[in-house]
Parts: C-alpha cells; structure tokens; sequence
C-alpha cells in the first residue's frame, strides 16, 4: 500500500497549521474578537447623515437645507368628529383643551390655532375636523428627546373628550413611531432566528455540541465584524440598519461554512479515517471551497458599490467585510477547534434525532430523487427549467415604488391620524418643497417670482394651500413648501413634482441671477432614487455576473461549468423576483402575510436581493460542484462523479437552506413591507435554489452535457490549475479504489 501526498492547497496548509497549533488558534481567535469589539467601542461609529445622502436634485436640495437653513421640527394635532361640527361647543372643547395643555408645554413654540382669524386653512371644508400646528423648540435633531411630554398629553384628552378624535402627526412623531416599530421588527427576528437555527442544526447533526459549533462561529464573527466596522465608518458612514444585515449575512455564511467543513470531517472519520487524516481531508476540500465561496460572495456584494449610493455603499463594507471574517474563521479557528474536540463534537446526542442522521452524507430521499432525474434528464431539464421560467415571467413587470404611509404598519395610531388627516385636508401632511438659494432671497424680485411660483403650482389642480414660504436668518435660503395632492408617491403626486421641476420653478425663481434652486421632499426623493437605481442596476448585474463567471473559470477550470453557474443562478433569482412581483404587486397570498399595500417593490430590493442571493447560491453551487470535480479528477466517470456528488452534499446543502429559509421566513411575518418583500425574496430564492436548481435542474443538465461539462478551450490552458483532488488523507495507508471512492463520496 502506498501513502497518498499531502495536499498544498491554502486551504489545506491553513487548516494544518491551526489543527497543529490550536490553542493559538483558538485563543488568538477569541483575542481577535474582543479586540475588535474594544476597538469599535472606542473609535465609535459613524452613521449616515441622511439630509446629506440622497441621490439628485432632491439631495442637492436637501443638502443646502441641512447647511444653510434650520427649519425647526413641526407636529399637528387632529381633532376630528364624524358627527360634530368645528362650531359646536363639545368640538370647541376640545380644540381649546389641546391648545391650554400645548401652550403650558415650554417645548412648544409658535402654536397656530384654527380658532384664530386668518386660519381658515386648518379647518376642513367639511367643517367636521381642524387641526392645530405648531412646532418644538431648539435643535430639530433633538427634538425627538422632547416630543413624549407632548404625546403623553394629547393622549390624555381623548378620554376626557370621548365624542372627538384627538391625534398628532408630524416628522418627530412619525419617525419615532416608525423606529419603535422598526426596533420591535428586528428584535422579534434576532429574538426567533438564534433558536430556530439551533433547532435545524440540532436535526441536522443529532448532537448539540455539533450544532452548537456553526452558531459559535457564526456570532463571534458578527461580534468581530461589528466592531471593526467602526474604522471604516469613518471614511464611508454606514446605514443604521447595517447590524441587522452584518447578524443576518453573518449567521448564514458562518453556519454554511461551518457545516460544510463538518460534514465532511463527520463522513471521513465514518469512512475509517483516523481524526488528523479526516481533519485534513475536510480541510483540503470543503476549505477550498469555503475559500472559493466566500471570495465569490465579496465580489458579488462589491458590486453594491457602482450604485453610488452611500447606503449601498455601507452594505457593500459591511457584507465583504462580515463573509471575509466568517471565512477567516472557517479556515482557521474551527479546524482548530475540531481538532481540539475529535469525536467528542458528537456530545450531548439528541434521543431519536441522532439515530436519524447518516455519517456517509448520502440522504435517502435525494438519493432517490437523484436517481430519477439521471434516468430522465431530458424531461428533468424541461420540467425544471420550465417551472423557473413560469415563476420568472411575472417579473417582467416589476416595478419600484418607495413605501408610501400607505405600507406602514396600519395600527400604528400616528398612521392613523396620517390617514384622518389625508381625507380632511388632502395634501397637507406630505408636500413637496422647493429650495431656493441666491445671494438675497428678500428682494422684491425673488418675492414677485415665489408669488408667481405658488400661483402657477395652485393652478395646475395637482396641488393646493397651504402654501408655507419661510426664510433662514441669513436671507440666502427659501424653504417653499407645497402641498400636493395624492398619497407622497402616486401618479398624481409625481405629476405635481415634474410640473415644478420642468415648468413651474425654472420659469419664476430659475429666471434670476445667481439662484440655485432644487425641489424635494418624499415624491421628489423617491423619484430620483429610482432613477438613481434604475440607471445603476446594469453596470451592478454586469459586474457580478463578469466577476463570478471568471472566479468560476479559475476554480473549475471549464468553461461549460462557469457559464451554467451563471445561467442556473440567474434562473434562481428571476424565479424570486417573479414570485415578489406576484405576492406584492399582484396580491397573491397577502392575506397570509397580513398586507394591503400592492404598489410596487421598494426601489432598493431588486439589487440588494440579486447580489444577496447570488453570493449566498454559489456556496451551495461552488460546494456541489467542488465535490463532482474532486470525484472525476479522483478516477470516477461524469455519471458517477454526478450522481455520488450531489447524494452526498444534498444532506448538507439541504439542511444549510433550511437554515437559511426559516429565517429569512421570520422576516416575512414582520410588520413592514420592506422586511415582508426582503423575507419573501430570500427565502423564496434559497428555497428555490437548494431544491429545483441544485436537486434537478443541476444533474440533470450536467448528466446531457457528459464531459463537456470539462470543457476548457486551448486559449484558457494558461488559467492556473487548483487542486480539485481528494489528496488530503495524508501519511495514511490508502484503501483500495473501490472504497477509497466510496469514502469519499
């Protein structure tokens, strides 16, 4: 019998030297870790500021708001009746009961009373409901740390006038509402995600210190991510819901590498391999592809970059950076802590569920499913392939839409004083607003011109009073708001805003000297967010389809298996965006997901989902292909090399979806459209990925191609050759071949 050479790939050498040295692996892991998160304690991060971040003419406006003109935080209160008019005495009650309680607040400034002359505007033309406005001393950036006191109060006269709806509204309100809302979302997830993952990887390997392993690195690298982001965050600031995406892109990749490298120790040692030889086999292999995968997943979220948009741009950090830390983990500290645990990684056996799992990797139910789809694989092409392009189709009308109030969370009562006061004094909650900056903005012509400006907006119908000019103390900056009619991003609101921006302020304002003007507000900042991303979204799918093509090339060393990764993968996320544009523009299912809103698919979702969804797909594809190679350079025919591939890795590759699925799933159960779309999306593409792609249409294509599926043309001769072999049983006697491929598979 002779021995089998070590194997060098990086791979193999890394996971070598950390099962040699662990404990300084271990430990230098842990200290990596806590250092990380010191250092993000201390240098702090520095988060978006978002007045100065949007895209466009709406940004640019926005941005001369920010540094030119403090515009303090404003709130109205709604009082309304469905039977009482505004001149009833109980209605008047009211009214002044909110004004006494509003002037005894010292937060409070500026109260304007619909009871007053000249405030005929803030009672409604049906004279059943009036509104009281006003706005919040100081700092608008503080004025969330005031606006309570102010809630509590409103909220304590509506018991006291039972016969009248009392609610506030504004900015201040909204938001914190909206971020509380936020908050519960993604606690409910972090809350149900940990256990739900546990509880798949407990069925998955039948014993919980196995299961406990993939979690263990999975959350050390978010921890170590976390902090490190903090360095970065000062050159590009990142967006405030960056950990929420660094916890969820971390526990998948963690828990994906993890289980990849442990399975195949797990079937290794079930093969006879002694712990060093079956370390390093997994090492050599699922390593390699834990390394091929997670440079696949950095390039893909890289493309997140040629957006140009800084929010993107903070995910695109955040995700490279969380993968290239997983990734460091896998190929360092958990060969070590393999090594350090040997058999024991199967403690603390679950009754019943252990005795359910196989060593071998060889399921029964894809083995089965396997079998069929090589005995038929024209048919299980057509078939597959057919049903994709199916859940595909109804992607071609996919369009974008920024949530309007509409889509948020309905029982929120800020929402419902939003909807009251849409319906009593229709485009007043929302306006459109126009920012002028010259020298002087006091001089009678720009008065004349914003005169002219208002007047022409009031009579093109798409907007209407109240008409607010304010000035800032310096008399450079103009602030117009306009309201508009419509719900902030519906036909008749855009309509309003193109009316402004090509007509209505280039021919008053834009008519003078030395002005710089630009319109915004949420119509404005969503139209040019979709243009923004329209325009950008080719050169994001161009460069991650040009990039993982290549890294597939280098990898595999064929040109058939590149391409078909690209095609099958593309296949994969069409089908998801059929499936959102089916369930959030056309209705289906929403019942059960416990939505009404059906306008569009937020504008930032198509790219952000392809690039999630192409990096997270290739681990499973990179995984099962790096095994169909290793079984063909090992001496097995493409058949074989198919069939035994795919059997042993469906296991894994199942069990990681599953992973992936439940919790992308908790998502979708979320209170606000944009998580349900991001939940859905996902697990609905992971869901199809790990099944119809990788269980049918995968084989299946590769058993018509036979060895074509090596194909590498003379011209790419010169691509460098990676190790692909099942050489890493080293300085052990080698089996026969007949076992020597069962073992492996």
């Amino acid at each position: 019998m002779s021995s089998t050479p070590k194997n060098h790939n990086l791979a193999a050498r890394m996971g070598r030297w950390s099962a040699r040295h662990r404990k300084i692996a271990i430990f230098g892991w842990l200290a990596f870790v806590v250092v990380a998160v010191l250092v993000g304690g201390m240098v702090g991060t520095k988060n978006i500021v978002w007045e100065t971040a949007g895209p466009g003419e709406s940004g640019r406006a926005d941005t001369i708001l920010y540094e030119d003109f403090e515009r303090p935080a404003s709130e109205s209160v709604l009082v309304e009746s469905p039977t009482l008019r505004t001149t009833d005495p109980a209605f008047r009650a009211a009214l002044v009961a909110v004004l006494d309680e509003l002037r005894g607040l010292e937060a409070v400034t500026n109260l304007s009373s619909p009871l007053e002359a000249g405030n005929q505007s803030q009672i409604a033309p049906s004279g059943h409901a009036a509104f009281v406005s006003f706005e919040i001393v100081g700092d608008p950036d503080e004025a969330a740390e005031k606006i309570d006191p102010i809630l509590d109060r409103m909220a304590g006269l509506k018991s006291a006038h039972p016969d009248v709806y009392i609610g506030q509204f504004g900015d201040t309100s909204a938001n914190e509402a909206l971020m509380e809302s936020f908050g519960k979302d993604l606690e409910r997830a972090g809350l149900f995600s940990l256990p739900v993952t546990l509880l798949i990887l407990v069925v998955a390997f039948g014993a919980l210190v196995a299961a406990g392993v993939p979690i263990l690195l999975g959350l050390t690298a978010v921890l170590a991510t976390l902090g490190l982001l903090a360095l970065p965050s000062q050159v590009v600031p990142i967006d405030e819901s960056v950990p929420a995406i660094v916890l969820l892109i971390g526990l998948a990749v963690g828990v994906d590498y993890s289980m990849f490298y442990l399975k195949r120790e797990r079937e290794e040692r079930s093969a006879g391999r002694s712990p060093e030889a079956a370390l390093e086999a997994a090492a050599a292999t699922s390593g390699r592809s834990v390394l091929i995968s997670g440079l696949t997943v950095m390039v893909a979220m890289a493309g997140m970059f040629l957006t140009g948009d800084k929010a993107f741009a903070s995910f695109a950090i955040a995700t490279i950076l969380v993968v290239a830390v997983a990734m460091l983990g896998s190929l360092t500290v958990l060969p070590a802590l393999l090594s350090k645990l040997g058999d024991n990684v199967d403690r603390l056996r679950v009754p019943f569920v252990g005795r359910l799992r196989r060593d071998d990797g060889e399921g029964r139910v894809w083995g089965t499913i396997v079998n069929q789809v090589l005995r038929r694989p024209v048919l299980s092409t057509v078939v597959s392939a057919g049903l994709l392009v199916a859940l595909a189709l109804p992607a071609i009308g996919l369009r974008t839409s920024q949530p309007s109030p509409e889509s948020f969370p309905q029982d929120l009562e800020v929402m419902q004083t939003y909807n009251r006061l849409q319906v009593a004094f229709p485009g007043t909650v929302i306006p459109a607003t126009v920012v002028v900056r010259a020298p002087d903005v006091n001089t009678p012509e720009m008065k004349s011109a914003i005169d002219e400006l208002s007047g022409r907006a009031l009579a093109t119908g798409d907007m209407r009073e109240p008409i607010d000019v304010a000035v800032n103390d310096a008399g450079t900056v103009a602030s117009i708001q306009i309201g508009i009619e419509g719900n902030g991003t519906d036909a008749i609101s855009n309509a309003a805003v193109v009316a402004l921006r090509e007509e209505i302020v280039p021919e008053t304002v834009g008519t003078l000297s030395d002005v710089e003007w630009g319109v915004t507000g949420l119509t404005a900042s969503s139209r040019d967010s979709n243009d923004q991303l329209k325009s950008a979204a080719p050169l994001v799918f161009g460069f991650v389809l040009l990039f993982a093509f290549a890294l597939m090339l280098v990898a595999f060393r064929s040109l058939v298996i590149a391409a078909k990764a690209i095609l099958l993968n593309m296949l994969s996320v069409a089908a998801a965006f059929g499936v959102l544009v089916a369930v959030f523009q056309h209705g289906v299912g929403k019942e059960l997901l416990g939505f009404e809103n059906t306008t569009g698919i937020v504008p930032f979702l198509p790219i952000f989902i392809f690039v999630i969804l192409f990096g997270l797909s290739m681990d499973y594809h990179v995984f099962i292909l790096s095994r169909i190679r290793e079984l063909h350079d090992a001496g097995a025919s493409t058949d074989e090399a198919i069939a035994r591939g795919i059997k042993t890795t469906a296991g894994v590759v199942t069990s990681a979806a599953i992973v992936m699925v439940a919790v992308f799933a908790i998502f979708g159960t979320l209170s606000m459209i944009v998580f349900k779309q991001f939940g859905v999306g996902l697990a609905t593409a992971v869901l199809i990925d790990a099944t119809i792609v990788r269980g049918v249409l995968l084989p299946a294509s590769m058993k018509l191609l036979g060895d074509w599926n090596w194909y590498l043309p003379r011209w790419l001769e010169w691509l460098p050759r990676l190790d692909h072999g099942d050489s890493a049983h080293a300085d052990e006697p080698a089996p026969s071949a007949a076992s020597a491929l069962g073992s492996v598979a």
